[in-house]
């Protein structure tokens, strides 16, 4: 308390250079949200000015002279209670002025909050090449004055500590991206430490090998076509990641799909590490849009689960216009459609006895050579019945 007291009392005795007309204290002061704030403002005497004709204005807003306190004739106070937080992290802005409205001096506020720990700390590497983590600021998040993010990192037995420093624009805010030189088979300890003008903290640390949260590239390629003249089914044909063509990985694709004029996508996860797969129940004359992801698995032996790529850019692919729909007929009621169904069943055993040979004939192929023939069927019915 007595050394705040000292300091005030200092203030009118300020040596002044020969630039400085004015001078206020504390100046550029770091202040907790809340606070309250006393400043003074010292004009040299070479001026001439009384500091009852002194103003001052807080970020460009003229200050109650309610506030103000005549301290001696050069020298004018302002005490400011209960601070909001900063309204720009560069501080806000205290200035005095003269009487009639001249610049003398500024000094910047700086109103926040220490910063919380941070957390929810992950991180992905591409490839195995490089590595990016992500980070969400402690409590609120907001401490309303310039708060510095740096990750820090080190192989786990050994190695010196490095620094990356903090992505601070846009979406990859709270981020931080490591390009090269780093190890594989080596764990390393990570975390994030945050420092203010009020504070600093650290997160907990996290500890991985960068083979367990490899990522890659969407898979290339991505064909989707027709499946002959079979108007509910599409084929869908991509490329493994050329990226890890030359890793040990057991990779895991997943395939989603959607109507055109929809925005709902349903999702087909039991692919395993094939890189086809054949879409069944669509609907007739309808174009679908469709992407893959892969999931590289088990890279150099590697138990974790791995981490998805984003999804390929969507192919468009659409389904064969049903005979039917063309010849204009309605859609059957619930008992017509039971009773069609056990007619093409039947006709289909009856195919089936007269194309196949033993059990081993009875795949998806051949029933897709039956779909054909029945839709064909269909289409030469339907032509008869137009023309009588």
């Amino acid at each position: 308390m007595f050394s705040f007291i000292f300091l005030i009392l200092l203030v009118p005795h300020v040596l002044f250079s020969s630039t400085q007309v004015a001078v206020i204290f504390p100046q550029d002061p770091a202040l907790r949200v809340g606070s309250s704030l006393t400043a003074t403002c010292t004009v040299s005497s070479e001026l001439g000015l009384q500091a009852s004709t002194l103003y001052w204005t807080l970020n460009g807003k003229r200050l109650a002279s309610s506030t103000y306190g005549v301290v001696s004739p050069s020298v004018l106070s302002v005490t400011l209670h209960r601070l909001n937080g900063s309204q720009q992290q560069s501080g806000d802005n205290l200035v005095c002025h003269g009487g009639d409205g001249h610049v003398l001096a500024g000094s910047c506020l700086f109103v926040g909050m220490p910063p919380e720990k941070p957390v929810n700390l992950t991180c992905w590497s591409r490839n195995t090449k490089d590595l990016s983590c992500k980070w969400t600021p402690g409590g609120r998040g907001e401490t309303f004055i310039r708060t510095k993010y740096t990750l820090k990192y080190k192989l786990r037995w050994y190695g010196r500590e490095k620094e990356c420093e903090e992505n601070t624009t846009g979406q990859r805010r709270y981020s931080c991206y490591i390009p090269r030189d780093l190890a594989l088979f080596t764990p390393y300890e990570i975390w994030v430490e945050a420092a203010n003008q009020l504070g600093s903290a650290t997160s907990d640390i996290i500890t991985l090998d960068i083979l367990d949260v490899v990522t890659t590239d969407p898979p290339d390629n991505v064909l989707v076509s027709r499946v002959g003249e079979l108007e509910d089914q599409l084929t869908v044909r991509w490329a493994s990641p050329p990226a890890l063509k030359d890793f040990l990985f057991q990779a895991k694709y997943q395939i989603r799909y959607r109507l055109e004029d929809s925005t709902e996508w349903k999702v087909v996860d039991d692919v395993g590490n094939q890189t086809s797969c054949r879409l069944a129940g669509l609907r007739a004359g309808t174009v679908y849009f469709v992407q893959v992801r892969c999931n590289p698995v088990g890279i150099y032996g590697s138990r974790k689960p791995g981490i998805w790529s984003d999804w390929s850019h969507p192919t468009a692919a659409s389904t064969p216009i049903s005979e039917r729909l063309q010849s204009g007929s309605c859609d059957p009621k619930s008992g017509e459609q039971n009773s069609t169904l056990r007619r093409e069943l039947k006709q289909f055993f009856g195919w089936v006895r007269k194309h196949a040979y033993g059990c081993s004939g009875m795949s998806i192929k051949l029933y897709d050579q039956w779909r054909v023939w029945l839709q064909k069927s269909h289409k030469t019915r339907n032509q008869v019945e137009i023309k009588s």
